[in-house]
């Protein structure tokens, strides 16, 4: 036995060499970089298994606003209420908009059902046009694909459930797609860049730890975690945890006439309540167990830490019969046990690519969805970069990293790409520190993960079935490591701790980097709009800001500084060094 595992050794570190010495290896850097290609392999695997919930979470997702699907779809009903279409004595009618919802007819839930196929293929393809792009072009280690909080958005609030929102789920597909030519050309010709530059020191600092944090938030809820995080009607969050038949729905309601009733147009959330038993759920405790095990490889610095930790639990959810089961014996847990025993499933999209319509495009709703998708792409994926650039340490000291460029227009090009194909904005995932922390450094790291969602093309049903009590572990452990940023803000500066805090805070509060980010740089600005005001001032005088750090100086008559220079008193704080600038 240790003679074969000599040879493996040996084997391996000889395939490393004769990567790095050939083309692919010079042209990702790999000796460059003090990486090599296994390790590059592994790292591209512990992104791909940290976001391969997107797959089936996007695609619920977005099933929600009905797609495509329409009362057309519906079939027809008996014009007796409460007999089946079968037995019906008089003729059938086709159904009203009521068909959409529940009970949803026959016919329109077989049409969300291939949908929903439709969109895991959709969310698979878009994230591999983006991924490649970002490794073998930017060579950066970074996973892309269509983002949490923007599929809710379109979802929820522009398409609406079942298309009851403001405008149709194609054309909202077509905002998105010309939000991304926009986002494409603001990359090609620079000023993504200029706009990375423009981020204040302090929130630039504290991204990464609210990122962080809002990570470790995303792997204690329910929906994407381990469940520990419930809801409370008075202090929104409590502990939860409690198993599937003690957690209830939540919708919104209103008094009218002394009578509640659901406020129109709102939807009840999913199973986030506690009634009782907290802390007793089996899956949450499976969870827990994935945790320990990959916490404790991350203490013994064992690679590949991360994959074994979700590959335990997700192996553990596939028996059935046990509390701890992905596949219960309910309807929902038949119809994921039967698309998870086809293994290999060749879905060709049918309904969702291309469907695009510019029918609202004179609508004011249409616009409002369009520029809030572009600011919202535009902060997140800002944010996203600038701190997994930090996280991974290819950041020079003036806030600009190698690959920015392509960086920038890699997730754009994916935004077009997928919403040709039928899904919401793609952006640079947060769940790449995953690979970065499993030792990534180059862009092999993010063609790997694209080859990984070709491969998810063929084994949807196994990669959808990943659990999310197996994917919240690793997310919260993710956000442990990325708290260290905190450690260069200058607490003791008030002009920088407050924006660094209200960056780091409203991010896993608002459920939102685009939010953290604006309420960060909003801060920064109203901090300093007194002493930029001032500095305005003293530059209509004649004064400008020296090379020296807090001085000011006054040019000499012809231009030069080399004789005559007058010192005046320093504006504490007043612009602070930003991203890019000195």
């Amino acid at each position: 036995m240790p003679g074969v595992v000599r040879r493996l050794k040996v084997g391996k570190e000889r395939l490393n060499s004769a990567v790095n010495d050939s083309a692919v290896g010079r042209w990702f850097k790999l000796e460059e970089r003090g990486t090599n290609f296994t390790t590059e392999l592994r790292a591209g695997t512990a992104t791909f298994l940290t976001m391969a919930y997107i797959l089936a979470v996007n695609a619920s997702i977005l099933t929600d606003s009905g797609g495509p699907c329409s009362v057309a779809d519906c079939l027809p009903v008996c014009s007796t209420k409460g007999i089946s279409a079968a037995s019906c004595p008089g003729p059938l009618v086709q159904p009203g908009l009521e068909c959409k919802f529940p009970p949803v007819n026959d016919g329109y839930q077989s049409c969300l059902n291939v949908v929903k196929r439709d969109l895991i293929v959709a969310t698979a393809a878009s994230a591999l046009i983006g991924c490649f792009i970002m490794g073998f072009l930017a060579n950066l280690p970074l996973g892309l694909a269509p983002g949490m909080g923007t599929n809710a958005y379109f979802a929820y609030t522009v398409v609406g459930f079942h298309g009851s929102g403001s405008i149709s789920y194609q054309s909202a597909l077509t905002a998105v797609l010309i939000e991304g030519i926009i986002f494409l050309l603001l990359a090609l010709l620079g000023f993504r860049t200029k706009l990375a530059a423009l981020i204040p020191r302090p929130v630039r600092i504290s991204t990464g730890a609210g990122i962080g944090l809002f990570l470790a938030f995303i792997g204690l809820q329910g929906n994407e975690g381990l469940g520990l995080v419930g809801f409370n009607p008075s202090t929104l969050v409590t502990l939860g945890a409690c198993p599937p038949e003690y957690r209830v729905s939540v919708a919104a309601v209103e008094t009218v006439n002394g009578t509640l009733s659901l406020i129109e147009g709102d939807t009840a959330s999913g199973a986030i309540l506690c009634t009782k038993h907290r802390m007793e759920s089996a899956t949450f405790w499976l969870g827990i167990v994935g945790f320990v095990i990959i916490s404790y490889a991350l203490i013994k610095n064992i690679k590949g830490a991360i994959i074994y930790g979700i590959v335990f639990v997700t192996a553990i959810s596939w028996f059935r019969g046990t509390k701890a089961t992905y596949f219960p014996h309910t309807p929902d847990g038949d119809e994921r046990f039967d698309y998870f025993k086809q293994v290999v499933d060749t879905h060709r999209i049918q309904k969702t690519a291309g469907a695009l319509s510019f029918s609202d495009f004179g609508s004011s709703d249409f616009w409002v969805a369009l520029v809030t998708f572009l600011y919202v792409d535009i902060l997140d994926t800002t944010g996203t970069l600038v701190a997994m650039a930090k996280f991974s340490g290819m950041m020079d000291a003036s806030g600009n990293f190698e690959g920015q460029y392509f960086a920038f227009a890699s997730d754009a090009t994916a935004i077009v790409a997928g919403a040709a194909l039928g899904t919401s904005p793609v952006t640079t995932y947060i769940e790449s520190s995953a690979g970065i922390r499993e030792g990534g450094r180059t862009g092999l790291t993010a063609v790997t993960v694209s080859l990984w969602f070709l491969l998810s093309f063929f084994f949807t049903p196994l990669l959808a079935s990943i659990p999310p009590w197996a994917v919240g572990p690793p997310l919260f452990l993710v956000g442990v490591m990325m708290m260290k940023s905190v450690l260069e803000v200058r607490w003791d500066d008030m002009k920088e701790a407050i924006p660094a805090f209200v960056t780091m805070a409203l991010m896993p509060l608002t459920y939102s980097i685009a939010y953290g980010l604006i309420g960060g740089i909003g801060t920064y600005i109203v901090l300093n709009l007194w002493d930029w005001a001032v500095l305005g001032f003293r530059k209509a005088l004649g004064f400008r800001r020296s090379d020296a750090p807090g001085e000011r100086t006054r040019s000499s008559p012809n231009g030069s500084n080399s004789d005559v220079e007058e010192k005046v008193v320093p504006l504490s704080g007043v612009l602070e060094p930003e991203l890019g600038t000195k």
